[in-house]
This record gives structure tokens, sequence and C-alpha cells, in this order.
């Protein structure tokens, strides 16, 4: 899936191995993820997709905490994260988001540009019948387990 999904930014989907950066696209406010190198190519991560960062996780800080607390990037001490949607039911707020081995989450618009990643696992594939609700749970029991 991809909010970023722009008029000028080309998009593809993610493959196995991809080595990818958090990028902020240009003339937006939107961060996704693209191929290192790339800049003007969102990558398209379905739900359920497993990526691994170089270095721990950075989120900056936005909202109320940016006005009155700390303006450095806070540090989410995982690098494996699980990719997900959230907030489907608003059509009006970004959803593509990183579910960590804790249970956090953390909205892609969120992490700091810059980062570096590799896509680890695509989703399973969905059998005939499945709609994409069966994947994404097919994705999280095998996490759990």
């Amino acid at each position: 899936m991809c909010d970023y999904s722009l008029h000028h930014v080309a998009s593809r989907p993610a493959t196995v191995g991809d080595k990818l950066v958090t990028t902020q696209f240009w003339n937006t406010t939107t961060r996704g993820f693209s191929p290192v190198g790339q800049p003007k190519v969102a990558v398209c991560l379905l739900p359920g997709t497993e990526v691994a960062f170089e270095e721990a996780v950075e989120r900056e800080v936005t909202g109320f905490q940016l006005s009155f607390f700390k303006r450095e990037p806070e540090h989410i001490n995982h690098t494996v994260a699980r990719f997900r949607q959230v907030n489907l039911d608003n059509p009006h707020t970004h959803h593509d988001a990183l579910e960590f081995p804790d249970g956090g989450i953390v909205l892609l618009a969120h992490l700091r540009p810059g980062q570096h990643a590799s896509v680890l696992q695509l989703p399973a594939q969905a059998k005939s019948g499945a709609n994409v609700a069966d994947v994404e749970a097919q994705a999280r029991v095998a996490h759990v387990g």
C-alpha cells in the first residue's frame, strides 16, 4: 500500500532484499520508503511485509510534544518491524505504519528521513477465496508464534 503514491512520484511494489531508505518525498509533507539512490520512487509495502533497519529506528516527535518538550528524534529500540495499515476508517489521515515487536506502532510519515532498511519477507500469498484481512491475520499469527 502507498499512502505516499503521489502524482509526481513513481511507485513500485516491494521485493525481498530491497534496500530502502526512509524518504521525505519532494514538494510534500509525506514520508515513506524509496529505493536507496532513487528518492523519486515510492516503494509500496503490503500489510505483513517485514523490514529490518540498519540501526534502531528513529521517530520524529510531532504535535504537542514537539512544541513543548523535545525536538530530538525518539529512539525506538527495535530494528525489525512489520508493515501494517491503521485508521482505515478515517480517509483524511495517513494509514501506512510499522508495528514493532513490543506492539508499538509508528506511522511511516513520522519516521526520520535517511534511515536504511531491507525487505526481509513479503506476506504469505492469499489462498483462493482468502481476503486481505485473512492474509494480515495469518501474518500476525506467524509473527507471534
